[in-house]
């Protein structure tokens, strides 16, 4: 095993979206993660090479409601650092594999939970997705144009960004204590929590009056002129995202705009300065910018699709994107400079390494 985490077991009880996402990163971090899953894979992308979120991991399956085999994964939770969970509150005390159940094999177990409402609160146990989640916590009515109704940013700013990655800090975080102290604890990870907090900055500008509590009338949020993106003469788009005074300049400069645009701090001459940019990017199709800004410090940027992403040439020169059995998927990060991480492994099938997990965690089967 290579990266960081090598050494460090998770057991993974397999769910939807954030939890797996979090196995994912742990294990492209060196964890050895074991997922508990039940045949099919996933409802999204099936078993196979395309069950992305499932790569690096080793499979075992269980059915969690037969005592035998859940007497086995209570044995791997014996043996693990780690245990995952993305079920409704309560799901895995009523199964004999809640935290005390765990805790009385391995007091220095990391328990974490992935949800999206939390553990506790009036709206713990109703269902929801993404959407739903970063709908209650003011990020998706924030994000969209003036006059529009608010745009859905994929699943990335609930499920993965304010969901799988802070249940990955909190893990982190609960190991480091957990090696201190002898102790193991939960980490509840709940969208609605981790997606505010990603809204901190946001909120603070609010507090001080900075922020108008509206779509499309801050410096952020397509509201002002130098960070928006505009259509090109091909109907491609370049986003442009010239905040300090600097970059503007050079903006201006590469537009041919230095001597006609507005001063940039001038909301009452927004449309003008709006108005300038658009008609300089319309001119000339995306190709011709992404040359043109291709080095400079305009801040400016062409939109790409997701096929045309790990082409870009400063992604391909950095490897951002990796190909395993002719899937081409984002590859492991962060780096790291002294233990850098092994190559992607490919999505188990469903029960792949039951034996051999077993073998190498020195796991009996119940009798």
């Amino acid at each position: 095993m290579a990266g960081p985490l090598s050494g460090i077991r998770v057991v993974e009880l397999s769910g939807l979206g954030p939890g797996p996402f979090a196995g994912m990163l742990l294990a492209d971090l060196g964890a050895d993660v074991v997922v508990v899953q039940r045949p099919g894979g996933s409802v999204l992308t099936g078993t196979g090479r395309y069950d992305v979120l499932n790569r690096g991991k080793r499979s075992l399956v269980a059915n969690l409601k037969d005592p035998a085999e859940k007497e086995l994964v209570l044995r791997l939770a014996e043996r693990a650092d780690v245990l995952l969970e993305g079920f409704r509150p309560g799901v895995t005390e009523r199964l004999g594999l809640g935290p005390e159940d765990c805790w009385a094999r391995n007091p220095k177990l990391v328990y974490g939970r992935m949800t999206g409402w939390g553990q506790d609160g009036p709206w713990s146990s109703m269902a929801g997705h993404d959407i739903g989640y970063i709908a209650v916590t003011g990020a998706l009515g924030a994000i969209g144009r003036a006059g529009g109704p608010p745009q859905v940013p994929l699943n990335l700013l609930g499920d993965f960004g304010g969901g799988g990655m802070y249940l990955v800090v909190g893990v982190l975080a609960a190991l480091l204590s957990a090696k201190t102290t002898g102790k193991g604890q939960v980490v509840d990870a709940a969208i609605v929590d981790g997606t505010a907090h990603l809204a901190t900055l946001i909120f603070g500008m609010l507090a001080s009056g900075g922020w108008k509590d509206e779509r499309g009338a801050n410096m952020l949020d397509t509201g002002a002129p130098y960070y928006d993106v505009y259509p090109t003469a091909d109907d491609r788009h370049l986003a442009v995202g010239a905040i300090e005074p600097q970059f503007f300049a050079e903006l201006l400069t590469k537009l041919d705009l230095a001597d006609k645009a507005p001063p940039q701090h001038d909301t009452a001459r927004w449309p003008e300065l709006r108005a300038l940019i658009g008609e300089a990017v319309r001119a000339q199709p995306l190709s011709h910018w992404a040359k043109v800004f291709d080095g400079s410090d305009a801040c400016a940027a062409p939109v790409l699709n997701l096929a045309e992403a790990p082409d870009h040439p400063h992604l391909a020169a950095r490897g951002t994107f990796t190909e395993r059995d002719g899937v081409r998927q984002p590859a492991p990060a962060p780096r790291f400079s002294h233990t850098p991480n092994a190559p992607v492994g490919p999505p188990p099938a469903p029960g792949e390494h039951t034996e051999e997990v077993l073998t190498d965690w020195d796991v009996s089967r119940p009798a």
